[in-house]
């Protein structure tokens, strides 16, 4: 007998990565396979670009990753009229709060070797200067958190369960963190995760091995920036829906995410990659009903989503 084989079974994690792509047995509350989310979202004028596309195109998006570059970049005003839009047209946000680890004055991240360090927080400055983010954006409405770092989880779940954060805001850990096992799985949700993003290039018997581990929502790249690998999964969002319920299918075409997300670069550009990105979505959507049409997909206004409050 395989001892370490052994030892991963009489722990509950699986013995290898799934191979047999089983079906999953999980779905969201409302009985689906799948939702939508729409990555770079980072003002008013692009959320309302990105609505007006799906609402022409009768496609449903079901949260956005709002201020990747950042919410401490923006205005109080900015933020509330993003909380309110996104509560009128029944959208879930998921906030960034303060600018990301590649954005702050610390440099040994911007280095072809410091990188491999990853996007954790340095200093306990750093991180009250997030809490005081994640602060202002609840003020302003938003209910829902992208986290980087497994120590600011831990905070974050305290405050949740001690009662400084209110019990309906969710966190999701983003795929800036670096997880992909199911070890990593059952780490992020013992530690306060609501729902993650594994590595973007992971095979479909990794996240298969993933979803036999744990039941939070897995949100998985169908699109990503060329500056992260810049690929496209659309011909296996059917068999990845099947495998992972319950999903989201993320959406984050583009050149890089310096390209994008910095504040001075043009908002028409940002608000046509949200159009683009809703095209995207329609897309996977024609593919799902061709190869897979059994597959379920939530409303737009589908209930248990953190909308932010107007």
């Amino acid at each position: 007998m395989d001892m370490i084989k052994a030892a991963l079974k009489s722990l509950g994690y699986p013995e290898r990565d799934c191979y047999e792509l089983t079906a999953s047995p999980h779905r969201f509350p409302d009985g689906a396979h799948y939702r939508n989310e729409v990555a770079g979202i980072e003002n008013f004028q692009v959320l309302e670009a990105m609505v007006d596309e799906a609402e022409k195109r009768q496609v449903p998006i079901h949260r956005i990753i709002a201020t990747v570059g950042g919410a401490t970049l923006l205005t109080d005003a900015e933020l509330k009229d993003m909380a309110q839009l996104a509560a009128a047209k029944n959208i879930e946000v998921i906030i960034t709060p303060c600018t990301s680890r590649g954005w702050d004055s610390g440099r040994q991240i911007t280095t072809p070797e410091g990188i491999v360090s990853g996007m954790r927080i340095r200093g306990v400055d750093n991180m009250y200067y997030v809490l005081k983010c994640v602060e202002r954006s609840l003020e302003a409405g938003f209910k829902g958190f992208l986290v980087t770092d497994e120590g600011l989880l831990t905070v974050l779940g305290e405050m949740r369960a001690k009662g400084y954060i209110p019990q309906d805001v969710i966190f999701k850990v983003s795929v800036f963190a670096g997880h992909g096992t199911p070890a990593s799985a059952k780490l992020l949700q013992k530690l306060g995760a609501d729902t993650f993003n594994p590595l973007a290039d992971l095979t479909l018997p990794m996240l298969a091995a993933i979803r036999s581990a744990v039941n939070l929502p897995m949100d998985v790249y169908l699109a990503l920036v060329d500056g992260m690998g810049g690929f496209y999964r659309f011909s296996e969002a059917a068999e990845i829906a099947k495998i992972c319920a319950p999903v989201y299918f993320k959406f984050e075409p583009g050149k890089s995410e310096g390209d994008i997300y910095k504040t001075w670069v043009d908002t028409g550009y940002k608000a046509y990659l949200a159009r683009e990105k809703v095209r995207q979505v329609q897309a996977v959507s024609d593919w799902i009903k061709r190869l897979a049409p059994e597959l379920v997909c939530s409303a737009q206004a589908v209930a248990g989503l953190s909308i932010p409050k107007a």
